[in-house]
């Protein structure tokens, strides 16, 4: 499972534009309470007599009570987990799922109105080995979003081997809509693979690609309404944030000890905004920056991947027998170039009736780009399967992982869940005809590549505004509580959470340390460097925060 996901490059033109218009949904939307000041002077009404006596005030009202001190979230809170041995999972081999154990935490489906209907959220315990001397429970988020906490934790528990796992139970959860939660069902696995492998009108011709996209966008709202419609409203993360905390309350614990990768930093930060007395360690681990529009965020992320790409093709010009040939200069634009080409030239696959389309060889690319300077073996021998064997296996193969595709033809669910909640979530100003010059200004200077069929009226080009559901979220700052320091990581190379994105958020929260990892890849900690490894873990297990400015090497 992936961390977090960026949009096939057959859709990059499509994909900006539509993350604009999922935040232009609100831009024209007003308070309806009209000019006070106006309607005032139009009633005719006699100024009030000066007066040298200081005006009374009322105090403001308490804010209403929240989390476990709202007594309509009492039998919530305290509900007992029903805690048994898990399923056991045939594609896993190396540990037997009933090590593990599994339970089903109920939760309100509105927090507005908790006694209407509650949903399921689906538990995993990877429980502590000691009782003397444990901390209490760890809650981990993988990222997303739509990425599965319980897949996560059968894959990746051992990176909890030591003392973290003596000390902490930890636990992975499949957030609100997600995998064995109550989940969003929008398309059918014949229609994903159809769209997956779609590379659309050529993008040249305007006209056929926008009204494409248009249809396209369209037809998957529709299917999520018709499916999931009573629960597309309540994905957003800030009520996941409210589940962790429900989670923590009914586990036992007075704090929230908390891992988040990639989309998981941003269900972090809503937290601590959420329920600041409630934080206990939290560590946010390839930043997501809360204040960033989607806009911006998009952009930067394409900005990163090409560099990532380009770093990788330099790498692979200097190997004797690169596919992308011995020219750093051109080793990338041949890249690009050969993936562009599939649209008309498609490579068979050892997949019946599948073919490597543009599309499926964008998302197998990038794919691999999530994965540090080691994973780019995988990158030139899938390139080279395609480019000198005309075989597109590989390739193939990285974009269904990637996708949330089985090898059985069934899809995760996962894409459904990240369309929805992103709409759930994401909401900024329309971007002005300055903006949108300035963003192509941008892209064609710093990812001449990965933008060059993007053009200005793309951004003009279809996302949320088709959703049923319009979202109040807006981007904005979030602080961390003075007493609850928090640990940011960032890697420096990172394609899909670019460093600058782990510098503002730790900036922003101000009450945080920034623990960087100069290298490449998606996110950090477990991932074999002894020096990251070791900073979280000290601070984990004692509140030990690294030095400020600490950087570690790959």
């Amino acid at each position: 499972m992936t961390a977090t996901r960026v949009p096939r490059r057959a859709s990059i033109r499509r994909a900006i534009p539509a993350l604009v218009a999922a935040s232009a949904l609100l831009a024209g939307c007003t308070s309806g309470g009209g000019d006070d000041a106006g309607n005032a002077a139009q009633t005719g009404a006699a100024p009030a007599a000066p007066t040298d006596a200081a005006p009374a005030t009322t105090p403001p009202p308490p804010p209403p009570p929240k989390g476990q001190d709202d007594p309509a979230l009492k039998d919530f809170y305290a509900q007992q987990l029903a805690w048994n041995p898990c399923e056991d999972d045939p594609e896993t081999e190396e540990k037997d799922e009933a090590e593990f154990q599994c339970a089903t935490l109920r939760v309100p489906l509105d927090y507005a109105n908790p006694a209407a209907r509650s949903i399921d959220v689906a538990v995993m315990r990877y429980q502590a080995a000691a009782s003397e001397g444990r901390i209490g429970t760890l809650l981990v988020n993988p990222g997303g979003p739509g990425g599965s906490g319980k897949e996560w934790l059968q894959f990746a528990y051992k990176r909890f081997d030591g003392a973290m796992h003596e000390r902490f139970d930890v636990i992975g959860f499949d957030p609100r809509g997600v995998g064995d939660s109550t989940t969003i069902e929008c398309l059918d696995d014949k229609t994903r693979d159809q769209r997956n492998a779609d590379d659309g009108p050529d993008p040249k011709d305007r006209a056929a690609s926008n009204a494409y996209a248009e249809e396209q966008s369209k037809a998957f709202a529709a299917a999520c309404q018709a499916k999931s419609g009573e629960l597309l409203p309540h994905v957003g993360t800030r009520n996941v944030a409210r589940d962790m905390d429900v989670l923590r309350g009914v586990v036992g614990d007075d704090e929230l000890h908390y891992l988040g990768y990639s989309y998981g930093t941003y269900l972090g930060s809503l937290y601590l905004e959420e329920f600041p007395d409630k934080a206990g360690r939290l560590v946010l681990d390839a930043a997501v920056d809360p204040a960033e529009d989607p806009l911006e965020k998009s952009v930067n992320q394409q900005i990163g991947f090409e560099q990532a790409f380009t770093r990788f093709a330099e790498d692979c010009a200097g190997r004797a027998g690169c596919p992308l040939g011995r020219d750093a200069d051109k080793a990338a634009l041949v890249g690009v170039d050969f993936l562009d080409g599939l649209r008309t030239n498609p490579l068979p696959t050892n997949q019946r009736g599948r073919e490597l389309t543009s599309s499926l060889g964008w998302s197998g690319m990038i794919s691999l780009l999530y994965g540090d300077a080691e994973r780019w073996k995988w990158l030139r021998d899938a390139f080279g399967y395609a480019m000198r064997q005309g075989d597109g296996s590989a390739l193939l193969f990285y974009a269904d992982n990637y996708n949330g595709r089985g090898e059985n033809g069934e899809y995760d669910g996962s894409m459904d869940a990240l369309s929805a909640i992103r709409c759930a979530d994401g909401a900024a100003e329309a971007p002005s005809p300055e903006r949108v010059q300035q963003v192509l200004d941008k892209l064609r200077k710093e990812a001449p590549l990965f933008s060059r069929d993007t053009v200005a009226e793309d951004f003009d080009g279809p996302g949320c505004e088709f959703w049923p559901y319009k979202t109040p979220e807006k981007p904005h700052t979030i602080k961390a509580p003075a007493d609850s320091p928090v640990v940011v990581i960032g890697t420096t190379g990172d394609p899909a959470t670019p460093y600058a994105a782990s510098e503002r958020l730790a900036q922003g929260l101000e009450n945080a340390t920034l623990l960087t990892l100069e290298g490449e890849g998606h996110a950090a900690y477990g991932k074999g460097n002894a020096c990251i490894d070791e900073a979280v873990n000290k601070y984990f297990l004692d509140g030990t925060l690294p030095p400020a400015g600490t950087r570690c090497v790959q």
